[in-house]
């Protein structure tokens, strides 16, 4: 099912878990200190070790403002966003047995954003609130995945195929949704919706970091447990199904964590493209395709990968800021054509 990763040596698992959250973690503390109001790295560890653990003085109470209030919880929730994706892709990948599958064919995507763009157009009081668009999302994509996965009814005979097809329906029955409401969008509503379906972390708040992280680590760690189950899917269900694995409470059991992954990630950050179907082909290339290590390391590298394009979204036209969607496509989508135009001719995709 996946691209060609070519007959290397594959990267430890420890070594690369090391590697990547090192990298991560560096990221993050350099993200922190990138804007208008520059920090130095020890300066923005000076203030989160002052005001989480209470050690030293802390600076200069600007300096704490911008780490603490401006700029942590959104770099944080781009490392938990992109994980979610990242870790959600390699999986839906593995369950539809298609390199091409994503957040996306689960309807969730697709959603959120007509959930979003109903509340933004049609209840303009309710869109004052900071939690209207976001609640609206998260339950416009739990309600898309689930009336897939109701006219799918996967498990009475039909296969992740079915699924697939239907979630491609519905996701354009949501567009239609999305496309109508835009037309009657006012020039304000209409702003946020392009903003908001490109993508952002400006809005994000320690309340909303607190659900993203509790739902990403739950998510992830599922997505890891079930790592020898996403290895037998990899075979085909028929030959999952010889292997004595329940190839239905599986699939049902992938599409309610990746859906919910999906949904607070789009909720509180709105669309942001291609993570999930890149980063685990990237993944692949260096650790090979064993849940194992595809499931931690692609969400190390997807929450890298947001941080680090959070980072220029911020900062490539001050003081105004560049969705985090554009980066993600623009990196994303010629090295996503690359890999398939290195696919060896009849080795299938």
């Amino acid at each position: 099912m996946s691209l060609r990763t070519g007959s290397v040596r594959r990267a430890p698992l420890a070594a690369g878990v090391a590697v990547g959250g090192v990298l991560l973690l560096a990221a993050v503390v350099l993200s922190i200190g990138i804007g208008p109001i520059g920090l130095a790295p020890r300066d923005v560890v000076a203030v989160v070790a002052h005001e989480l653990f209470g050690a030293g003085d802390g600076g200069e109470r600007l300096a704490t403002t911008v780490v603490m209030d401006l700029r942590m919880p959104r770099v944080l929730f781009g490392a938990l966003a992109g994980a979610a994706l990242a870790a959600s892709g390699a999986a839906l990948q593995s369950l539809f047995n298609n390199p091409l599958a994503d957040p996306g064919v689960i309807g969730v995507s697709g959603g959120a954003s007509a959930g979003a763009v109903l509340a933004i157009v049609a209840l303009p009081a309710a869109g004052g609130s900071a939690w209207a668009v976001p609640a609206a999302a998260f339950a416009g994509g739990l309600l898309a995945t689930g009336l897939i996965y109701a006219l799918a009814r996967p498990g009475r005979g039909t296969g992740t195929s079915r699924l697939l097809l239907v979630g491609i329906a519905v996701g354009a029955a949501c567009a239609s949704i999305t496309g109508f409401c835009t037309f009657m969008a006012d020039d304000d509503q209409l702003r946020d919706i392009v903003f908001w379906q490109m993508g952002s972390l400006a809005s994000v708040d320690w309340t909303e970091l607190a659900i993203g992280a509790v739902v990403v680590a739950a998510g992830v760690a599922v997505l890891v447990a079930m790592h020898r189950r996403l290895d037998m899917l990899t075979l085909g269900e028929r030959q999952a199904r010889h292997l004595g694995l329940d190839v239905t409470r599986a699939r049902a059991v992938l599409v309610v964590v990746t859906a919910l992954l999906t949904a607070v990630t789009v909720a509180f950050a709105g669309i942001i493209g291609f993570v999930g179907l890149v980063v685990p082909h990237i993944v692949r290339m260096a650790f090979g395709p064993a849940h194992r290590a595809l499931i931690p390391m692609s969400a190390l590298v997807g929450g890298l990968l947001i941080v680090l394009a959070d980072t220029a979204a911020r900062t490539v036209a001050p003081p105004s800021e560049v969705p985090i969607g554009l980066f993600t496509s623009a990196l994303g989508a010629p090295f996503f054509l690359w890999l398939v135009l290195r696919e060896r001719p009849g080795a299938g995709a």
